[in-house]
């Protein structure tokens, strides 16, 4: 029983960041195994070439895979995500560093933070930073250059929702390869 404990150990975060008024990871439930990875629960939404910062552009401002957002959703190939931070004294915080890896498994996707969702002066107010009904909020990268801006919404539309992810996943997890919109925005 202790070994089983060692290799999936629950943790439960219960309590916001003192004094910074952060509730993203409130009442949010992961589990942690002995490879590093955490299996939680996070509100997946989606942004677009049609909807970026500036709109009509892959920009990103943390590049690490990848110069523009983009991805396939493979381990070698991650699709870009966005996630949320906070600007204090003029300094960047993101929630998660650049770099940091997940697998949303009903989109079959690997995900790397290469981007920050949430503009001006205070992100830290908005949404992506505070989270969704106590879980981390994650802004996945759909692609859409090739369709229309009222597609790419369809699209976002359709994959917003709470859904169980995996941060440090390890590779070898079923892949749908692809831009993301170009698939018809496909759930699992």
């Amino acid at each position: 029983m202790a070994l089983a404990a060692a290799l999936c150990a629950a943790t439960i975060t219960t309590a916001a960041a003192e004094g910074s008024g952060d509730a993203r990871n409130a009442s949010t439930v992961s589990v942690s195994t002995s490879n590093g990875e955490q299996r939680l629960t996070a509100y997946i939404t989606g942004y677009s070439y049609w909807d970026n910062t500036p709109p009509g552009s892959s920009a990103i401002s943390k590049p690490v895979v990848h110069r523009r957002a983009g991805g396939t959703g493979t381990y070698d190939d991650p699709v870009t995500i966005a996630v949320g931070h906070s600007i204090t004294h003029g300094r960047q915080k993101l929630d998660y560093p650049a770099g940091t890896r997940f697998y949303i498994e009903r989109l079959r996707k690997y995900a790397i933070v290469e981007d920050v969702c949430g503009d001006g002066n205070t992100p830290q107010a908005g949404p992506c930073h505070t989270g969704y009904n106590g879980h981390p909020w994650l802004d996945i990268y759909i692609g859409g250059s090739k369709h229309s801006a009222a597609q790419t919404d369809a699209c976002a539309r359709r994959i917003t929702d709470l859904q169980r992810i995996i941060l440090n996943p390890a590779p070898g997890y079923a892949v749908h390869a692809g831009e993301i919109s170009a698939s018809g925005c496909k759930l699992f």
